[in-house]
C-alpha cells in the first residue's frame, strides 16, 4: 500500500468525518471562506484529490476548464483586472505547474492579484524525481510575491488565508501555493476553522503615507508653474479614480497616461492629453520635456515610457507617489517620495493642495495637436489601400461608445488599440504591459469577461498571438461565456518587422507567417465568424461582431507592413527612442 493511502486510512480510522475533513475539502472550505467563485484549472495526477472535493462544490464554485495551464493563469488574470479580485488558477505538478508559470511572471510584473494552486507528489517522494515532480518553489520564487509548500493537511487554512491577504495587500501580485498528494488526501487533526487576515508578522506594506511625506509634496505641487502627472496602473489597482479626478480637477494640472493607466480617467476629460511613452501621443511626449513638477502616481518610469531615463524630464522635480517603496528612486530620482497606496495618498494630499488655473499651460499642449492629427489622418485613416489597424479600433470604440473592456494581445495591435479606442470607463484596457506576453488575449478576455459578465468585452489580436493560445476556443466555446475577437491578420509578426524595417534595414528574418484558416478552425471549435478584406464592409462586419449573442471571431485583413510610429518630441530621432 502507499504511503499516502496508508496515512489516509490511519486518519480515517481514528476521527469522524463529520468533525475532520480531507485536506482537499478543507481547501475547498478556504476558498468558499474567501469568496472564490471561479477557478480556472486542468487536471492531473497530482491534484486529483482537489478536483474529487471540487465535485462537491460545483453548484457554490464555478470551474473553468482551459485547454492548457497558461491559459489558466491568464485567465485568472483577466478575472483579476476586470473584477478587483483575486484570480485563482490550478494545475497538477510537473509540467502542469511549469506550464503557470509565464502567467505568474505576467502578474508579478503587472501588480495582479492571483492565487495558484499546484498539486505535488507525496512528501515522501519530494526529491526523489519522482513521476511529474518539478521544483515549483524553487521555479516560481523570483516571480511571486511569495510561495509555500504544503505537507500536511492541518497547514491549509492558515497558509491560504496569508495567501489571499499577500496577493491583495500592498502592491498585488501573485502567489503560490503547492500542496502535496498526502496532505490532498489527508485528514485534518483539529476542526476546521478559517480566519482571515488583515496584517501578518514581517509583511507591513505601507497604505498610509506619512504626513511629511504628503506635506513636501503639496508644498511642491503648489509651487510648480508647469505641472504634469502621470497617472499609472496603481490608481486603478486602488479604486482612487474619484480621488485622483478630484486632484486633477482642483489642481487643474494635465494629465497623461502610461499603457496601463488608460481608462483611469476618462479621455472625455479636459485635462487628460493623451497617452504617454514609446508609441504614444506627440504632446505628451514633448511636454514631459518642458513641466517643471513631474508628478508620477502608480507608476514605476519603466522604459517603454521613458525611453533614456537620463534624459526623460531632466529639467523637472518629481513627485512620486508609489506604495512599493522598491520604486522610489529606482529609475528617476523624486524629490518628494510618497510611499503608500494611492487612494490613501490623494486623499491626503487633496485637502493641501491650492486651486489653481493652468488654462495657458494646457494650451500649449493642445496646439500641439494639429500638427499630429494632420499626420495620423494621412496616415491611419487614408481611406485608401488595404483596410488599416487604426481603422477598425476607431470604429470599434465608435460603434461601442468607448465603454467595452478591451483585452489586447502584444504587438502592433496593442499599441494601434491603446491609442485609437476612446476610454470613458475605468478598468477598460487590459493588457500584458510589462512582461509583453504573446498569447495573452484570448485567455484573459474569457477570464475579464467571468470577473464582469455585465461588461461587453472586445479583444483585438494579432495572427501570430492568436496562434499561441488559439485552443483556448475550446474553453470559450464550452463555458459558454460570449466574448468578442477580432484578429488584425498582416500575416506577419508585425512589431518585429517593424523594427528590423526602421533598425536592421528591411532585413525580415523569420516574421512572415503563412496563416491557418482562423475562421474555419474557429467555426470546428464551435465559434462562428467570418473574414473582412474590403473597407466598404468593414462597418457591416464590426456590426455582426457586436450583435452576435454569444463569441464571435472577426478577421480583418490588414495593411501588411503598416507601421506605428513612434510620437517622437522634437529635437530628437526615431534612433533615440531604441531602447537603451
Amino acid at each position: 500500500m502507499a504511503i499516502a493511502e496508508e496515512l489516509l486510512e490511519k486518519e480515517v480510522s481514528t476521527q469522524t468525518p463529520e468533525t475532520f475533513i480531507t485536506g482537499s475539502k478543507a481547501l475547498m472550505e478556504c476558498l468558499l471562506a474567501e469568496s472564490v467563485d471561479t477557478i480556472f484549472g486542468y487536471p492531473g495526477g497530482a491534484i486529483m484529490p482537489v478536483y474529487d472535493a471540487l465535485y462537491d462544490y460545483m453548484d457554490r464554485i464555478n470551474h473553468i476548464l482551459v485547454r492548457h495551464e497558461q491559459g489558466a493563469s491568464h485567465a485568472a488574470e483577466g478575472y483579476a483586472r476586470s473584477s478587483g479580485r483575486v484570480g485563482v488558477c490550478m494545475a497538477t505538478s510537473g509540467p502542469g505547474a511549469t506550464n503557470l508559470v509565464t502567467g505568474i511572471a505576467d502578474a508579478i510584473i503587472d501588480c495582479t492579484p492571483m492565487v495558484a494552486i499546484t498539486g505535488q507528489v507525496a512528501s515522501n517522494l519530494l526529491g526523489t524525481d519522482a513521476f511529474q515532480e518539478t521544483d515549483v518553489i524553487g521555479i516560481t520564487a523570483p516571480v511571486c510575491k511569495w510561495n509555500y509548500q504544503i505537507t500536511r493537511a492541518d497547514e491549509i487554512p492558515e497558509i491560504m488565508a496569508k495567501a489571499f491577504y499577500i496577493a491583495m495587500a500592498g502592491k498585488p501580485g501573485p502567489v503560490l501555493i503547492d500542496i502535496t498528494k498526502d496532505a490532498q488526501i489527508g485528514m485534518m487533526t483539529k476542526p476546521f476553522e478559517y480566519k482571515k487576515i488583515d496584517k501578518l508578522p514581517g509583511y507591513h506594506p505601507r497604505i498610509k503615507p506619512k504626513a511629511e511625506q504628503v506635506q513636501k509634496a503639496a508644498e511642491l505641487i503648489n509651487s510648480a508653474k508647469k505641472p504634469y502627472i502621470l497617472v499609472g496602473h496603481g490608481v486603478l489597482i486602488s479604486e482612487a479614480m474619484e480621488e485622483f479626478r478630484a486632484l486633477v480637477e482642483k489642481a487643474d494640472i494635465p494629465v497623461a497616461s502610461t499603457l496601463l493607466g488608460l481608462s483611469a480617467i476618462s479621455i472625455e476629460h479636459p485635462n487628460y492629453m493623451g497617452w504617454l511613452g514609446m508609441h504614444g501621443m506627440y504632446a505628451p511626449n514633448v511636454m514631459t520635456d518642458q513641466c517643471d513638477v513631474l508628478i508620477a502616481i502608480g507608476m514605476r518610469f519603466d522604459d517603454r515610457v521613458t525611453g533614456d531615463a537620463t534624459l526623460f524630464a531632466k529639467q523637472a522635480k518629481i513627485v512620486h507617489i508609489e506604495v512599493d517603496p522598491a520604486e522610489i528612486d529606482k529609475i528617476k530620482k523624486a524629490e518628494a517620495p510618497v510611499v503608500g497606496d494611492a487612494k490613501e495618498a490623494l486623499k491626503m494630499l487633496l485637502p493641501l493642495i491650492e486651486k489653481r488655473d493652468f488654462t495657458a499651460w494646457k494650451k500649449e499642449f493642445r496646439d500641439l495637436e494639429p500638427a499630429e492629427h494632420a499626420a495620423v489622418n494621412e496616415r491611419d485613416f487614408a481611406g485608401e489601400g488595404k483596410i488599416k489597424m487604426a481603422e477598425v479600433v476607431r470604429m470599434v470604440s465608435d460603434k461601442t461608445k468607448g465603454e467595452a473592456c478591451v483585452v489586447v494581445d502584444v504587438g502592433q495591435h496593442q499599441m494601434i488599440s491603446a491609442r485609437y479606442y476612446d476610454f470613458k470607463k475605468p478598468h477598460s484596457y487590459i493588457a500584458s504591459g510589462g512582461l509583453g506576453t504573446m498569447g495573452f488575449a484570448i485567455p484573459a478576455a474569457f477570464g475579464a469577461k467571468m470577473g464582469a459578465p455585465e461588461r461587453e468585452v472586445v479583444a483585438f489580436i494579432g495572427d501570430g498571438c492568436f496562434q499561441m493560445t488559439i485552443q483556448e476556443l475550446g474553453t470559450i466555446a464550452q463555458s459558454g461565456v460570449a466574448v468578442k475577437m477580432i484578429i488584425l491578420n498582416n500575416n506577419f509578426l508585425g512589431m518585429v518587422r517593424q523594427w528590423q524595417q526602421l533598425f536592421f534595414d528591411r532585413r525580415y528574418s523569420f516574421v512572415e507567417l503563412q496563416n491557418p484558416d482562423f475562421i474555419t478552425i474557429s467555426k470546428g471549435f464551435g465559434i462562428p465568424g467570418h473574414t473582412c478584406d474590403d473597407r466598404a464592409s468593414l462597418s457591416e462586419s464590426i456590426d455582426t461582431l457586436l450583435n452576435s449573442e454569444g463569441s464571435y471571431v472577426l478577421e480583418v485583413i490588414v495593411e501588411k507592413e503598416e507601421n506605428v510610429f513612434p510620437m517622437v518630441p522634437a529635437g530628437r530621432s526615431v534612433s533615440e527612442i531604441r531602447l537603451k
